[in-house]
């Protein structure tokens, strides 16, 4: 759809001579007025349908190791077992992996019990949860690790490592 706009304003900048019925420093002036609009806008939507189109991944490197949150954890449903995750990968119960909103995939996670202080590492390859208040969704063998699954949702600290 903006390709079919941009055809139009381009039409209209190569628009040079002016209706034989209007006075003629009039609408030299609008056609002036009009192309430099027209450039403007056009040379402004390029640069953010470039932009919106990078390749670059904003946060990705090492600018999140370090990086440390605090909230609840819960652990992937059974029905999820060898279905792909955002990543690509299978979900497999036995791996540790967790799903995060942000963190970049592949980043090593610490997380940490705050009650038991027993802790995991696990690689983030999934985006979630999406229940307010979760911050991270373990695979089932990581939370086991670190809390028992008849809880459900444990509180939890998490540091990326890598």
């Amino acid at each position: 759809m903006w390709f079919r706009k941009i055809y139009i304003l381009s039409e209209l900048l190569r628009f040079k001579s002016p209706a034989p019925s209007a006075p003629r420093y009039v609408n030299t002036l609008k056609i002036k007025t009009m192309k430099s609009f027209l450039l403007k806008n056009i040379f402004l939507v390029s640069i953010l349908v470039l932009t919106g189109c990078s390749a670059f991944q904003s946060g990705t490197g090492d600018n999140w190791v370090g990086f440390t949150e605090s909230g609840q954890a819960s652990f992937y449903a059974d029905k999820h077992v060898n279905h792909k995750t955002a990543s690509g990968e299978l979900y497999k119960h036995g791996l540790k992996t967790a799903a995060h909103k942000k963190l970049p995939f592949g980043s090593i996670v610490k997380v940490t019990n705050t009650q038991n202080r027993k802790s995991i590492i696990v690689k983030i390859n999934d985006r979630g949860p999406f229940v307010k208040g979760r911050i991270i969704d373990l695979s089932r063998s990581a939370f086991t690790i670190i809390g028992n699954t008849s809880s459900g949702v444990i509180n939890v600290k998490i540091e990326v490592i890598q």
